[in-house]
């Protein structure tokens, strides 16, 4: 049961942060600009302004929108199946949708993470903000979690 728990915290955390890196605004930062998936702050007379990211090219970005969402659905629905699976399916059977579930999650947000440093911000002075570390910590957890889930599926069996 203890076990099931810190399951549960961990898969928490892992939404948490996913949720964080995508809607915080901080994956690109300089001492006058934080960009994040959806748009670009800039700092203009001691005060932020937003502005639409029109430097990026759109394919990239939707790509890098669309799985980002995706990788918080689908660990929102891993955690959702693997509370359902836990009352419905007989041993053996638990927790092989969650691993999956989880296992689109993390792929996911390996997909944006890798295309946000692969086509956007080369050659320009900043640095990767705590959204873009947040992403890859939750793709290391969501990894984890996936192993986790299909090797409990076997130990159950």
């Amino acid at each position: 049961m203890l076990m099931l728990a810190g399951i549960v915290v961990v898969h928490l955390t892992a939404i948490i942060l996913l949720l964080v890196a995508a809607i915080d605004n901080a994956w690109w930062l300089t001492e006058t600009v934080s960009t994040d998936l959806w748009g670009r702050w800039e700092l203009v007379n001691s005060a932020w302004h937003y502005t639409n990211l029109k430097d990026f090219p759109e394919e990239y970005l939707q790509a890098v929108q669309a799985t980002s969402v995706l990788a918080c659905i689908f660990s929102i629905l891993a955690l959702l199946v693997f509370v359902a699976q836990l009352f419905t399916l007989p041993k053996g059977q638990r927790f092989t949708y969650t691993g999956v579930l989880q296992l689109l999650a993390c792929l996911c947000i390996m997909i944006a993470a890798s295309i946000y440093s692969a086509e956007f911000h080369q050659g320009e002075e900043g640095g990767f903000g705590h959204s873009y570390i947040l992403a890859w910590i939750s793709f290391v957890l969501t990894l984890l979690l996936a192993i986790t889930y299909l090797v409990l599926r076997k130990k159950s069996e």
